[in-house]
């Protein structure tokens, strides 16, 4: 008897390992997939060089908060305001977009986003906002549903690029993208970790077709 019962449990434990394995590396291996998928499949569409970016009429400027949790500067978002002003004066966006989060009176990026834009040169005129940018999502959605545009080029880092880029074109919208430059490595762990993540939850969205949390009449460019 003592003999059945242990050649009873040892497998029923090798198999509860081999559970726990699939467990753990499942996620892992789906989270490292997606996020090749979409790394592989834009990287076409990613510009470093403002030389070398194609005219687009509009430039979707993708947004974030100015300052960081300890009241300094956020150099994501003063990045992106160059990249963009760059684009402008070097004539290869007409207009910008500015998308992100204001869903408070008490924050509002598309209100810093044009202020920063303004005192780097960029008229009033060529500068349009969108208030309803909560998610990366909205924000490429929103430019096509609500504003109209059907081809774009959108600013923001490259990590941020690859993923906006991706839901583009799975929406059938033709966009290129301008990389803002980065931060260095060190200070942006935790962005990066939070964007692995992000890239995964794309598939969820595609799968599940979701839509912009606001949709609202057009509105005209230009």
């Amino acid at each position: 008897m003592p003999k059945k019962r242990k050649g009873f449990i040892k497998p029923f434990f090798k198999r509860g390992f081999l559970f726990l394995e699939i467990i753990v590396l499942l996620p892992l291996l789906i989270l490292l997939l997606t996020n090749q998928v979409i790394r592989l499949s834009v990287e076409d569409h990613l510009f470093d060089s403002i030389d070398k970016i194609p005219y687009n009429r509009v430039a979707l400027v993708l947004g974030t908060s100015h300052r960081v949790k300890n009241g300094g500067p956020n150099p994501y978002f003063h990045h992106r305001m160059q990249a963009a002003a760059d684009l402008y004066h070097n004539h290869k966006v007409s207009y910008l977009l500015l998308s992100g989060d204001n869903s408070t009176p008490y924050y509002n990026e598309p209100g810093q986003m044009r202020q920063a834009l303004l005192a780097l040169g960029v008229p009033a005129e060529a500068i349009y906002k969108d208030h309803a940018g909560l998610r990366t999502l909205d924000s490429v959605l929103r430019a096509q549903k609500v504003f109209g545009q059907d081809s774009i080029t959108i600013v923001s880092q490259k990590f941020h690029n690859q993923r906006a880029i991706y839901i583009a074109k799975h929406h059938g919208i033709q966009a290129t993208a301008y990389n803002a430059a980065d931060t260095p490595r060190h200070r942006n762990d935790r962005t990066r970790v939070r964007e692995w993540f992000a890239k995964a939850n794309v598939f969820w969205d595609i799968l599940i077709n979701k839509q912009p949390l606001e949709l609202d009449e057009a509105i005209t460019i230009g």
